[in-house]
């Protein structure tokens, strides 16, 4: 791999192909993902940076901040290059205080999905993720079917491309594909958090994306001694290890590392030129065992 093919492309439908590593904007909101960036200028030179380096897919939100990812991102990026895929997610709204407020009425969903598209200044969305569970995993959702099912009735009219669920089990992604397609799985995964080992194996089989989110641990950062030894004997650093794992842990897994530094946006692109040989595979693969 080298940093021009970001990973490789993994076509996610037949309109739509993108690099497997991607850009996860959530970091470019204030601590807590609440509140302005502490550094706007170099917010606005993340994005464009990580779109001139040939990243064609952000992960975004309208919650994230809220309001003020997607503002950036429009401010820095509009009009959107050809190639740019912008991928968002509904079920969140915030509070006054900062609060995580789970809204999943399906009037509310679709009235988010405006929310996105207007912020964002598009006329439709690539891809939608349907946000179930929270943060550190899956929950269970009362009308499951309904609530997903008005987001599919916004992609019959043409609003959005494709569908997604977030923070969700293997029978949520079953009753979510008996509605309409699901072209990506965006759920908490790395290489020390392995509960999701029999979805993403499902994701592969199936050809379905599996964004993993928090790959380098997120609130909690990854701390392995492992991680340490294998970055030390191939000159690279942790992150890079934890991000390269991933990329070779299945050929539909797709990345989206966040950051609100250039530096370390060049560090996560750099991931996906790292070759991992089979016994630094095999002591990392432990680390969730």
């Amino acid at each position: 791999m080298t940093e021009n093919t970001l990973g490789g492309t993994f076509k996610i439908a037949d309109d739509f192909a993108i690099h497997r590593m991607g850009y996860g904007a959530m970091q470019l909101a204030g601590p807590h993902v609440f509140g302005p960036p502490k550094d706007r200028d170099e917010a606005i030179a993340v994005l464009r940076e990580a779109v001139d380096r040939g990243i064609d897919h952000i992960d975004t939100a309208d919650f994230y901040g809220p309001f003020v990812v997607n503002e950036l991102i429009k401010e820095a990026l509009y009009p959107y290059p050809e190639h740019l895929h912008i991928v968002t997610k509904v079920g969140a709204r915030r509070g006054d205080d900062g609060s995580w407020i789970f809204r999943r009425e399906p009037e509310d969903l679709k009235l988010q999905v405006h929310e996105n598209l207007r912020r964002l200044g598009l006329d439709h969305l690539d891809v939608v993720n349907f946000r179930v569970g929270t943060a550190e995993g899956t929950g269970h959702e009362p009308r499951f079917a309904e609530k997903f099912g008005a987001l599919a009735e916004l992609r019959q009219q043409g609003l959005i491309r494709h569908l997604g669920v977030s923070s969700v089990s293997d029978e949520q992604l079953t009753e979510a594909q008996a509605i309409a397609p699901v072209v990506t799985v965006q759920n908490l995964y790395n290489v020390a958090r392995r509960e999701d080992d029999a979805l993403v194996d499902r994701c592969a089989a199936e050809g379905i994306a599996y964004a993993a989110f928090f790959p380098l641990g997120g609130f909690t950062p990854l701390q392995s001694s492992t991680l340490g030894e294998v970055a030390a004997r191939l000159g690279t650093t942790p992150h890079n290890v934890a991000l390269a794992w991933l990329l070779h842990r299945s050929p539909t897994m797709v990345l989206i590392p966040g950051t609100s530094s250039r530096s370390h946006l060049r560090e996560n692109i750099a991931a996906a030129d790292l070759v991992l040989p089979d016994d630094a595979l095999a002591e990392l693969n432990a680390i969730g065992a």
